[in-house]
């Protein structure tokens, strides 16, 4: 990685941190810059303003997620139990390289600051569980209420759990994380 490069990293990093502590409205640029050990003109170098920076690390943390979901996603499989478990670990993988952009997306989603870049990325992750819960639906193992509902009770229980996890509430165990899992998938199938 060329200096460029890093430089650009800790100005993604320390606005992600700042972004999930204090919201887009409550972080200005010279914090972004403190926390970056960059000059203010640094950050402007690389993006034109607060809104193309919260914007380009809302973008690449919908991508990396997606990706995340993705890698390995058993798509020839018939087995919704067994998607829905991918895709439950796959999310928990993602937390734990990174809980702040998972944090981030989940308090970023509805930003009036957002641009159709963003947007548009967002609705390529909601279209994917979408299609999943659609297919469970039409197949009779998902329960028939609206896949918004149903996304919302998964992403709500994998985010409440990560704060309380981040918070030292909860000690992450793999049985706690199979147990949630299987809670998440008890609460959106039919039984």
């Amino acid at each position: 990685m060329n200096l460029s490069e890093t430089k650009r990293e800790l100005i993604l990093d320390a606005a992600l941190v700042l972004f999930v502590d204090r919201g887009f409205d409550g972080t200005t640029v010279p914090m972004i810059s403190e926390k970056a050990g960059v000059g203010a003109g640094t950050i402007y170098r690389y993006f034109e303003n607060k809104e193309a920076l919260v914007n380009t690390l809302f973008q690449e943390c919908v991508g990396e997620l997606l990706e995340t979901i993705n890698d390995g996603y058993p798509r020839t499989s018939d087995d919704l139990r067994e998607q829905f478990g991918h895709i439950a670990k796959q999310v928990i993988r993602y937390a734990k390289k990174n809980l702040n952009a998972l944090l981030f997306l989940d308090s970023h989603t509805n930003g009036h600051y957002l641009d159709e870049a963003s947007r548009e990325a967002y609705m390529r992750l909601r279209t994917f569980l979408c299609e999943f819960i659609e297919r469970g639906q039409k197949n009779k193992v998902i329960r028939p209420l609206p896949a918004d509902a149903l996304i919302a009770i998964m992403d709500g229980a994998f985010i409440a759990l990560n704060k309380c996890i981040k918070a030292g509430d909860i000690e992450e165990t793999p049985e706690l994380l199979a147990g949630v899992e299987e809670a998440c998938w008890d609460a959106i199938r039919i039984h």
